[in-house]
């Protein structure tokens, strides 16, 4: 009977949302740049309906990308008859899905606190938002939400500040969600606000005695509800675009560094889709916003999935960032750290030549605004599932994490600059 039960509320949850049935996920190992080449104009041929997860770059980094069920035998087709080497990662991406929203629905309750509530599943927009206010109820002298702005459709845009007094002090930023569909990043973030709060760690403790930390679970909250309510592979924001019928623009892809190079498209309908101007999404200007209003940051972090990857600038030109050398050290030590619990290995260099050329990057932007500790991480996993992790995996997928932010931060708060 509760099977039965399951099956009919996971039919009436998909009824609306974009079915994926069918759909592959491809990794191809393109084994030289004229290879790279060729796997490049799949990106051009619209009617393949494409969604690459990880693009093409060069040839140490394998590509992978979505298929619908239409379009594999054409794909793999054109792979062969190019000799590009393929294999496939997810066989069919809506049996996860169901696998998920049925461990969603198994586990969903209202927490009555923040101790009760659930880390280890995924929640929506409301769960996360009831959090964040449970937070601030429960922890008055330390936590306190603070809305930057309003998304695009008009859902407040929350920080939680971090604070055991004063007005402008040194400061820490970390964002997650700017992504919406990267789903163990938000719920990363929730599990990092809980940690904070506990005052277990010394070294925590050092570092709120004489700065604040600020952190944005939800950065994308338009595409995030879009990610539960319609289409769970949804990445960019939600703003109409004049004269097409494709939405959004990609919120990494919007800050006004490097904004229009290569590594982003003009394009509506892409994925890397880079707005109509630098900053023409309200949530990216909610957050330069901030940053230029507070004046004194000293560590900007901004963590999506997946790749298992921490970089640090530039994205979107190869000449090496001033603190090339402290930043690459650093981030040395956070990957360090983070492997130390579960093994789990990272690889950490400027994003031009750790994954791929990105211009108009939100640390790009941060770095040259004058915040030398910018910072991406890349969550887990390498590929195997991708974007849809299993909920198994939050905890301890949070809880390395967590090792490599606090080696970043203890870094900020005692070399100050």
């Amino acid at each position: 009977m509760r099977g039965l039960l399951v099956f009919s509320v996971l039919l009436v949850a998909a009824f609306g949302k974009e079915d994926f049935s069918g759909h592959q996920v491809l990794r191809i190992n393109a084994a030289n740049e004229a290879e790279v080449d060729k796997v490049r104009e799949l990106e051009e041929l619209e009617h393949l309906q494409l969604d690459f997860w990880r693009g093409p770059a060069n040839p140490s980094i394998p590509t992978d990308v979505r298929v619908p069920f239409f379009s594999i035998q054409a794909v793999k087709i054109f792979l062969e008859s190019n000799g590009i080497q393929y294999s496939t990662m997810i066989e069919d991406v809506q049996t996860l899905l169901d696998e998920e929203q049925a461990q969603m629905f198994a586990f969903q309750s209202r927490a009555r606190s923040t101790d009760t509530f659930n880390y280890a599943v995924y929640h929506n927009l409301e769960e996360i938002y009831s959090f964040m206010d449970m937070l601030v109820a429960e922890n008055p002298g330390l936590v306190s939400k603070i809305q930057i702005g309003s998304s695009y459709e008009g859902r407040p845009i929350n920080v939680l500040k971090f604070s055991t007094g004063g007005t402008k002090r040194p400061a820490i930023w970390i964002d997650t969600g700017i992504h919406s569909r990267e789903w163990v990043t938000q719920a990363s973030g929730l599990w990092f606000a809980k940690k904070i709060t506990e005052g277990s760690d010394p070294a925590l403790t050092a570092i709120l005695s004489t700065m604040d930390i600020f952190l944005e679970i939800v950065t994308n909250p338009d595409g995030f509800a879009f990610t539960h309510s319609t289409n769970r592979m949804w990445r960019k924001t939600r703003s109409v675009n004049a004269g097409s019928s494709c939405i959004g623009a990609d919120p990494n892809r919007n800050w006004d560094s490097g904004f229009g190079m290569a590594g982003s498209s003009n394009n509506p309908c892409s994925e890397t889709y880079r707005g109509k101007h630098a900053n023409s999404e309200v949530e990216v200007q909610s957050i330069v916003d901030f940053v230029k209003g507070h004046g004194n940051i000293k560590a900007f972090i901004s963590i999506h999935s997946y790749s298992q990857l921490l970089m640090y600038p530039y994205g979107y030109t190869s000449i090496q960032a001033a603190h090339h050398k402290e930043l690459d050290d650093l981030a040395k030590a956070s990957v360090t750290a983070l492997a130390s619990l579960y093994g789990t290995r990272y690889q950490y260099g400027p994003i031009i030549t750790t994954i791929y050329q990105a211009s108009g990057g939100t640390i790009d932007w941060t770095y040259d605004a004058g915040i030398k500790y910018s910072f991406t991480f890349e969550l887990r996993d390498t590929g195997f599932y991708g974007f849809l992790l299993p909920a198994s995996q939050i905890i301890p997928t949070a809880q390395e994490t967590w090792l490599g932010l606090m080696t970043i931060m203890q870094h900020a708060h005692t070399h100050p600059y």
